[in-house]
């Protein structure tokens, strides 16, 4: 019986192309992937949940009252430990590990009471740094709602809500059009799928079929392709959103990766990085453009520092657990496991807020 109650879990994980069987609301579905990270075929996804230990001075980080643009090129990282505390707890609460899932509940609790980034500087730098902040701190919100009483759910509700509505702002420029907009509306559609808000994931529905309208026939996005030597840093980071919000569409059912607007899918975008990174002249037709193209003035040497884990832990590429879990045929998802296995794998476990907190602990088979 038992035997039979495993197979029918992985049954269940293993995705198709129906999309059918998920009904969870979220990035992923939280109770069904607690359920796996129980089983003993899931061992080595749960060791990468737990793989980084909880530091019991995170309950000490200071709430940040404001979020700052910065001079040149950078964004503000004030909360940046406040992120990485998050999205560490989230993935060991969502393996059972008691402890962070206080530690986690505790953090938030008193960031809420602080009213921490509610000060945040209208400007679009310091709103970037908003966006990445908030979509770990759904995702926290999601895994740790069970174990919430009512009070304590109200109270973060009400600290994140406002919040993730802040950023559905327009600054009259590109960044309402670029990455900085889609990240945007990858948070908006996940906390909208979180609190049944279908207006708000609404935003994330339509933005998807935009970015896929607005690609250029070989997948390539202008607005990123253009930024000289981090033409493929920015669609890397574009795909991260794309893959948010298709996830998100997935949990009720809905196959955005399938999707196709004229004659641009999924694949077709995804298909373009991995042109580029394979020979990074096929961006030079676009990112001769150069424009801000960062520390590096020279298109011709694209940054492809994406591929390696950075050293305050992040994994740009974190966004490639669900693609390689997912059981989708095509020549780009080949390529892209060839890619993981090759050049991403022995990063694990890959996280980054783009996709919301430890991706390997989420999605890793």
């Amino acid at each position: 019986m038992k035997q039979v109650l495993i197979v029918l879990l992985l049954n269940l994980l293993t995705i198709g192309s129906s999309f059918a069987q998920s009904k969870g609301h979220g990035l992923f579905d939280v109770d069904l992937r607690r359920t796996a990270l129980g089983q003993p075929t899931f061992t080595s996804a749960r060791a990468a949940c737990l793989a980084i230990p909880r530091d019991p001075a995170w309950s000490s980080l200071k709430p940040v009252d404001r979020l700052k643009s910065t001079e040149g090129y950078g964004t503000d990282g004030a909360a940046n430990d406040y992120a990485w505390a998050v999205m560490v707890l989230t993935g060991r609460a969502l393996a059972g590990d008691t402890a962070s899932e206080t530690s986690l509940r505790d953090l938030l609790l008193a960031w809420a009471k602080a009213k921490a980034f509610a000060d945040t500087e209208v400007e679009h730098d310091a709103y970037y740094a908003l966006k990445r902040v908030l979509l770990p701190t759904v995702v926290a919100f999601s895994v740790l709602q069970r174990g919430l009483d009512e009070g304590q759910s109200r109270m973060l509700s009400e600290w994140i809500d406002p919040l993730v509505r802040k950023i559905d702002r327009t600054f009259d420029g590109v960044v309402d059009r670029n990455n900085h907009r889609y990240l945007a509306d990858s948070v908006l559609m996940t906390w909208g799928a979180v609190v049944r808000d279908e207006a708000l994931y609404a935003k994330g529905d339509e933005r998807y079929r935009a970015i896929l309208a607005e690609a250029r026939p070989d997948g390539s996005l202008a607005l990123e392709t253009r930024r000289g030597a981090r033409a493929l840093w920015y669609m890397r980071q574009s795909l991260a959103s794309l893959t948010v919000m298709a996830e998100v569409a997935a949990t009720r059912g809905t196959n955005f990766y399938d999707l196709r607007v004229g004659e641009v899918n999924f694949d077709r975008v995804l298909s373009y990085l991995l042109n580029g990174i394979a020979e990074p002249n096929v961006a030079m037709a676009y990112a001769s453009e150069n424009y801000i193209p960062g520390g590096e003035t020279d298109a011709r040497r694209q940054d492809l520092g994406f591929l390696t884990k950075r050293s305050h832990g992040r994994h740009y590429m974190a966004w490639t657990e669900p693609l390689v879990a997912r059981d989708r045929a095509g020549l780009a998802t080949k390529r892209l496991k060839a890619l993981f296995v090759r050049n991403i794998r022995s990063d694990r476990p890959l996280i980054d807020e783009f996709v919301g907190g430890n991706a390997t602990c989420f999605w890793g088979r």
